[in-house]
């Protein structure tokens, strides 16, 4: 175990085989650390947080702060990190909330520089997130999205499995699993077809999606109607989770940039006032 002499390691955490904590770095009472983490040079490391095994964490992070919310007393809520994570510089967690409430950030996931996780967010697994993204309060974010730079995501907003946010968009809806949203527009424009091909997706899964893509998208159907017909012709394959997915949802999900044939209002044209862009379709993904 590697700890560094100007290091700061409270006597009551504890720390697995063959750790590395660097100079100026700050590890409070009640840590846990998994084996062979590395923690550079001036990483906050706050009160109870637990990490898994091979995270490497750099300089400047903070894991473990206390929520910025008004609300937001002591050291209540905890912060839980699983394990092959890199999170580079100025990479900020924080704890829940909450007493009882956790943080979770899974497994092998890389999160740029000042990437931002707030309280009471779950961060599932082979997630990337790119420099200066910022995840509010409750988000939840599946399994290999990728959300690119300066990406906002609003509190209690969900991001689906496998979908691409390109940079800068502002997410105040849900993004649904597999699909590409533009940063310039903050609209959906597709699957991302890409990731999933390289995520392994075969030619035969990848025509479900896009059926299942336009049952939501391009039949302008009622909601009630598009999780029925979901439900119904997609019962196995990963289009199931298209279904799950837009059960849960509460705040609506994402529309897309393409309106459907018959939309009941048209996309405003670039002359046109801005009461005209509201975009809106038949269904809750409007």
């Amino acid at each position: 175990m590697g700890i560094h002499p100007l290091a700061v390691v409270h006597p009551t955490a504890r720390l697995g085989r063959d750790c590395e904590v660097g100079p100026f770095a700050v590890i409070e009472e009640n840590v846990v650390l998994g084996d062979r983490c590395a923690v550079a040079s001036h990483v906050v490391i706050r009160r109870g947080a637990v990490l898994g095994d091979d995270n490497r964490i750099g300089e400047h992070s903070v894991i473990g702060g206390l929520a910025q919310h008004i609300q937001a007393r002591d050291y209540t809520g905890g912060v839980r990190i699983g394990s092959g994570n890199t999170l580079r510089e100025y990479v900020t967690i924080h704890r829940a909330l909450h007493e009882g409430g956790e943080t979770v950030v899974g497994h092998n996931n890389f999160m740029m520089v000042n990437a931002h996780v707030a309280h009471d967010c779950v961060v599932g697994d082979h997630v990337i997130l790119a420099n200066n993204c910022m995840l509010g309060g409750h988000v939840t974010v599946d399994d290999r999205a990728f959300v690119s730079g300066g990406v906002a995501v609003h509190q209690f907003c969900r991001v689906g499995r496998q979908c691409m946010i390109g940079g800068t968009a502002r997410i105040i809806k849900d993004v649904p699993p597999y699909v590409t949203i533009d940063g310039a527009s903050n609209f959906v424009v597709g699957l991302n077809t890409i990731g999933l091909r390289r995520g392994g997706m075969s030619s035969a899964e990848l025509l479900q999606l896009k059926q299942a893509y336009r049952v939501i998208y391009r039949s302008c159907l009622a909601w009630r109607d598009v999780l029925a017909t979901l439900a119904e012709k997609f019962p196995t394959g990963p289009a199931t989770e298209f279904h799950r997915f837009c059960l849960g949802t509460k705040r609506g999900i994402i529309a897309e940039r393409r309106l459907p044939p018959g939309a009941t209002i048209k996309l405003a044209s670039n002359d046109e006032s801005d009461e005209g862009e509201d975009r809106s379709t038949r269904t809750k993904a409007g």
